[in-house]
């Protein structure tokens, strides 16, 4: 499904991700840890298309050059994106915003739009399996909306689209215990042989409730270690600063 390829990246000619290779297949959960400023979040840039990188290596999506579509062609082909800090847009409705992605996607796919109150009733249906109070679908998207309101939002709209890849960038990030559990809960019953998750997170919290098929650490812009769900325990336990002392001493040999 994705296939990274000596990744690098550059922002200002600073250098950000520095030779990045990943393999994400259908039906796998695959969780990035890293420290702060290991180039977690570029790499979620990078993929749904954010502008002001300068890019070399490949990406491929579904065997196509995914560099060479815009934001909207990757969302429509299936990559969905969940915001770290989701963005507030006043002026514009939270239902109309979702009826409007979907039947994008749909519309793209060759697939018939779906009418209004059958939007509503699929809306309905997946706000509640997300304990979402319906009366926030009326409201201006994000605006005045909690954390954990924003998160759960941005999972509920991976729940419409159903996309064949989800990235969470740092979903867990200001959730309490009882947000956390609904978002988790909400990627569990979305998982099938069909799509795939990746998952970036910096503490192992979320994992206790997505257990991922692979965890792979990303030190200075570089994987540095892939493992089983057990490594992220081991990093709550250790940290990240002995692991990457040990990557740089072992690159130095």
């Amino acid at each position: 499904m994705l296939r990274i390829k000596n990744l690098k990246t550059l922002i200002k000619d600073k250098p950000i991700l520095n030779g990045v290779n990943l393999e994400i297949n259908s039906g796998e959960v695959h969780a990035i840890m890293g420290p702060n400023g290991s180039g977690k979040s570029t790499l979620a840039n990078v993929l749904s298309g954010k502008k002001g990188y300068e890019i070399s290596g490949e990406i491929k999506f579904d065997g196509e050059d995914l560099t060479s579509l815009q934001i909207e062609e990757r969302a429509q082909k299936g990559l969905f994106l969940a915001f770290q800090y989701p963005l507030e847009i006043p002026g514009v409705n939270t239902n109309n915003f979702l009826k409007t992605s979907l039947n994008s996607v749909r519309k793209a796919n060759g697939q018939k739009e779906l009418d209004t109150l059958t939007f509503l009733k699929l809306v309905k249906k997946k706000s509640s399996e997300l304990k979402i109070d319906e009366k926030i679908l009326s409201r201006q998207l994000n605006v005045g909306f909690s954390g954990g309101e924003k998160k759960k939002n941005e999972i509920l709209q991976m729940k419409l689209l159903d996309p064949k890849l989800s990235v969470l960038d740092e979903t867990d990030s200001g959730l309490d215990i009882d947000a956390l559990k609904i978002v988790a809960e909400g990627v569990n019953s979305s998982k099938n042989k069909e799509n795939a998750f990746l998952i970036i997170t910096h503490y192992p919290r979320l994992l206790e409730y997505i257990k991922p098929d692979f965890v792979h650490v990303l030190s200075n812009g570089k994987i540095i270690k892939t493992g089983d769900v057990s490594l992220s325990k081991d990093l709550e336990k250790t940290g990240y600063f002995n692991l990457t002392k040990w990557f740089k001493i072992f690159k130095n040999i």
